[in-house]
């Protein structure tokens, strides 16, 4: 399984590396005054000529990041998808007199000229439903009637999974100070890249994205500005490789 971790600037890296079957976005939130939490306003554009018609992008952010970038993406040429929301159990409290975060969003795009029939979606389902009766729900997709939609609840059965995921984070454990957990990023990359294909990391951090892709058999491509951090992130990704295997750079 190809796993490459590019160290540099990802609007210029990674584009040559594509075409991606999901692209994922942790960038910059610009919401605190610490000297690495600027917006970057160039990758939007370069992220979407990288990806396949399928494909998606996921992006994580703040609501004050995504209201500052909506031209950005809407003039790119993405369209939004969908949003969940990801609720830590450590949260920020950057102000005392507000109530205390302890969710961040998660936002799915996909480009404005494909239809969203035909972008790569396995809806994740839970095992956790409650018995009931067997029932059938007939529904048109989210942007206009194209097909109708069948859902299928059994006693006891599958449902589908909820919009607001609570995963433990990575708190005193973390190698990035904003790292995503792994657990969640399985369930973004199972959802929306196949079997084999490729998810290109544009903002790599620590690389917990290239070991959820490694745990979900899909190919990967990361990209981190900072040299140390890119080499502690192809050291994490490579601890979970069979013997034998490696990381390049």
């Amino acid at each position: 399984m190809t796993m490459t971790l590019l160290t540099g600037d990802s609007a210029l890296l990674m584009p040559w590396h594509g075409p991606y079957d999901m692209i994922l976005v942790d960038p910059p939130y610009g919401d605190t005054s610490l000297a690495w939490d600027r917006r970057i306003a160039d990758w939007p554009g370069k992220a979407l000529a990288a990806l396949k018609p399928s494909g998606s992008l996921w992006v994580f952010g703040s609501l004050r990041s995504f209201l500052a970038s909506n031209a950005a993406f809407r003039n790119a040429g993405w369209k939004y998808a969908q949003e969940l929301v990801w609720e830590k159990q450590n949260g920020s409290s950057f102000h005392a007199d507000r109530f205390r975060r302890v969710h961040e969003l998660i936002v799915q795009f996909y480009r404005d000229d494909t239809p969203w029939r035909a972008v790569y979606n396995v809806v994740p389902t839970t095992s956790d439903a409650r018995a009931r009766t067997v029932r059938r729900k007939h529904r048109p997709p989210h942007m206009g009637r194209i097909d109708a939609g069948r859902y299928v609840s059994e006693d006891g059965g599958p449902r589908l999974m909820r919009s607001v995921i609570p995963v433990r984070n990575t708190h005193g454990r973390a190698i990035h100070p904003t790292e995503k957990p792994v657990a969640l990023l399985e369930i973004l990359i199972r959802t929306s890249c196949p079997p084999g294909g490729l998810v290109g990391d544009w903002f790599a951090g620590s690389g917990a994205a290239g070991v959820a892709c490694r745990l979900a058999g899909r190919r990967y491509v990361g990209c981190e500005i900072d040299p140390v951090m890119a080499q502690k992130a192809r050291d994490r990704i490579a601890s979970v490789l069979p013997l034998g295997e490696g990381i390049s750079p």
